[in-house]
């Protein structure tokens, strides 16, 4: 998973990025919190962040505030890292906008835990994502099959949204993920039995 690191001090920063890296994560740096911001509205950016409060351009807090307010980025998760302690600085972070708060010097192994919290909330974001575009679709899909869908008269193809003319059961296949099975019914197969009937193979040659 993609990590953005935004950190101006340059032995934590470095310090983080090798930790990440070991830990797996794809890691992306910056050293201002301008720069952060920049990031995390790129296309393919990263979906969890390590902030510092005090940065330069761009203070952790007003970062978290940003990234909140602008729906292209208000599902980043954020941990905001910091020397300010006490409950009255961790309520002010949290109000800001950042989802977790840790205080340096920070011990690794609540770092990790506290990932790997943020990196579950991300992974269920991105599922439910991906189940309300599949429920959209299906949607969709009903919505068409509920309105009316023009027919030919003689040869009954009907008409799809792109004004081209196909079978019924292609056009169902297609829009309601119908799957037909070929019968004959009993008034076809009386009226076309005729068209069915095999002639019997000739009658040996005898030798």
């Amino acid at each position: 998973m993609k990590i953005l690191v935004a950190e101006d001090d340059s032995v934590s920063r470095l310090l983080l990025e090798s930790i990440l890296r070991e830990w797996g994560y794809d890691v992306a740096a910056t050293t201002n919190g301008l720069a952060a911001w920049d990031a995390l509205r790129t296309p393919g950016a990263p979906r969890m962040a390590i902030v510092d409060w005090q940065m330069p351009g761009l203070d952790g807090l007003e970062l978290c505030r940003r990234v909140r307010s602008s729906p292209a980025t208000e599902s980043v998760y954020v941990l905001l890292l910091t020397g300010k302690g006490g409950t009255e600085n961790i309520v002010l972070g949290l109000r800001a906008g950042a989802n977790d708060y840790l205080t340096k010097p920070f011990d690794l192994d609540e770092l990790s835990a506290r990932l790997n919290v943020g990196r579950r909330v991300v992974e269920l974001q991105q599922s439910l994502a991906e189940r309300v575009a599949e429920l959209e679709r299906t949607l969709a899909q009903v919505k068409r099959l509920e309105g009316m869908i023009p027919i030919c008269a003689w040869c009954k193809k009907v008409r799809n949204d792109r004004n081209y003319w196909q079978q019924v059961e292609e056009y169902l296949g297609q829009y309601g993920q119908v799957r037909f099975s070929h019968g004959i019914c009993p008034e076809c197969f009386a009226e076309r039995a005729h068209e069915l009937q095999v002639d019997a193979p000739p009658d040996p040659v005898p030798h």
